[in-house]
């Protein structure tokens, strides 16, 4: 991040000499960010020189700074020449923590999102320590995004934090679980019968909870579209365009599978493009991720040049590093050629920037931790790459903030900047409708009113550097 890019000596230095102060901007205090452009993300809009009023974790004021009077004891934070824009949204992160790192750092992990301007999170393969979590984050005990999350993984076999179901009776049953507990979503993954499919979307429609994720054979993507589940990653949509097995999740990683790239049309892309946007589905793409791990590359120097992969842990950065070496090898890139590489990111470019030209509805999603992206910092590289597949920045944007709102059914609350909205807000040193890289230059977030100016951002990230990833 430009606002936050800083070395891993100079963010410890930070951390010792910030440590955890917060000033009055305790939840609950008085703020006033005067003279900044809002980007209010109510319209394609810039309002110049207006002050945003906050009390008690709401805006209670948007308005031109002459006409707007700031209360005595409310802390001013002077916006002259920068951009104001709602708290951004990450619809598909995972943490560190919910595999081998002790859930324990899962606070720091939280932390750095909100640094990158993250200011509510999916956590998208739930554990019973998230909703722990995400009721630490709704009391103020954890700073961090407020937090959905979805159920552990229904899948055909087994896996990490999963529950296996292959017939109609344990999918419901899962479903009921899923929902007792409390999870926000169910989500689907990989391995799951059609029976088992549709006996999943049926019960979650019984009891009003969501249904997100994979879409993989045997289940059609017109089936999931019919059935309104929220789509990830893309899947299913070059099956349905090819008529046959291709590059859906694991697929990627068979050399026999990229070969049917060679008969893919982009019309016939287009055609599910425009069904996709008639049957009102949601969209994840998360291409950043799927484009540079599969598609384009990863300059090894670049990765490692990353604020963020200081982050990785020893043990999950071992195993990516050689996963991406047998991916790469020089025999792969027989079958593997750069043509049909271009041709994958091409496909999934052109349908988002389809989908969107239909009046379909994205999803911003980093599928953090991955492929040597870190959650907050992914996000932004996954707002560039929507606007990489043709989405304007603004559209990139609406895709972060109230494009989400709106799916949750919350757009009342938050991911606009309006009077009444939670105070979810992070102030940029450019102009993101400019140049969506803007939203890397962050000078401050605050998270349901509570300001947090970069020199304590940048502290937060030191210390998860220190002790998610060992600064190593």
């Amino acid at each position: 991040m430009r606002g936050l890019r800083i070395g891993t000596a100079a963010a410890l230095a930070w951390a010792t000499a910030a440590g955890a102060q917060t000033g009055d901007g305790r939840p609950g205090a008085a703020l006033a960010v005067t003279g900044v452009h809002v980007v209010p993300m109510t319209a394609d809009t810039v309002l110049r020189d207006h002050t945003v009023l906050v009390r008690d974790g709401r805006v209670t004021a948007v308005g031109p700074s002459a006409a707007v009077r700031v209360p005595a004891g409310t802390r001013v934070v002077d916006g002259r020449g920068k951009w104001l824009v709602p708290g951004l949204a990450d619809m598909h992160t995972h943490l560190f923590s919910d595999d081998a790192t002790p859930d324990s750092l899962a606070a720091d992990e939280l932390g750095v999102m909100v640094a990158n301007g993250v200011t509510t999170a999916r956590l998208m393969i739930g554990t019973p320590e998230h909703l722990a979590l995400r009721r630490d984050v709704a009391a103020g005990r954890v700073l961090g995004p407020r937090l959905r999350v979805a159920s552990p993984q229904l899948t055909g076999r087994e896996a990490a934090n999963a529950r296996v179901v292959t017939t109609p009776e344990q999918a419901r049953a899962a479903v009921a679980e899923a929902a007792a507990a409390g999870f926000d979503c169910v989500k689907l993954t990989s391995g799951l019968t059609l029976p088992a499919y549709e006996a999943i979307v049926d019960e979650a429609a019984r009891r009003r909870i969501r249904v997100v994720g994979h879409v993989e054979d045997p289940v059609p993507l017109a089936r999931a579209l019919r059935k309104g589940q929220q789509l990830e990653h893309l899947d299913g949509y070059l099956e349905a365009a090819l008529g046959r097995p291709s590059l859906t999740q694991g697929g990627v990683f068979r050399l026999d599978r990229w070969p049917t790239l060679d008969a893919l049309e982009d019309r016939t892309l287009d055609s599910l493009a425009g069904a996709t946007a008639r049957a009102g589905a949601w969209i994840g793409p998360t291409l950043a991720v799927f484009n540079s791990a599969f598609g384009t590359g990863q300059d090894s120097a670049e990765v490692r040049a990353r604020p963020d992969f200081v982050l990785w842990p020893a043990a999950p950065r071992a195993l990516y590093l050689r996963a991406e070496a047998r991916y790469w090898t020089a025999a792969n890139a027989e079958v593997r050629t750069e043509a049909r590489r271009r041709r994958y990111v091409a496909a999934r470019n052109r349908l988002v920037k389809a989908i969107a030209d239909s009046g379909g509805r994205i999803l911003a999603g980093s599928d953090t931790p991955e492929w040597f992206h870190v959650y907050g910092f992914g996000l932004h590289r996954e707002l560039q790459a929507l606007v990489a597949a043709g989405l304007t920045p603004y559209q990139a944007l609406a895709a972060a903030t109230r494009a989400p709102a709106e799916y949750l059914g919350e757009a009342a609350e938050w991911g606009t900047i309006a009077a009444g909205r939670r105070a979810d807000l992070v102030l940029l040193d450019g102009d993101p409708r400019a140049d969506v890289r803007n939203t890397t230059r962050i000078a401050g977030v605050a998270v349901g009113g509570r300001w947090l100016p970069r020199a304590e951002l940048e502290a937060m990230v030191a210390k998860a550097t220190r002790r998610v990833g060992g600064g190593a």
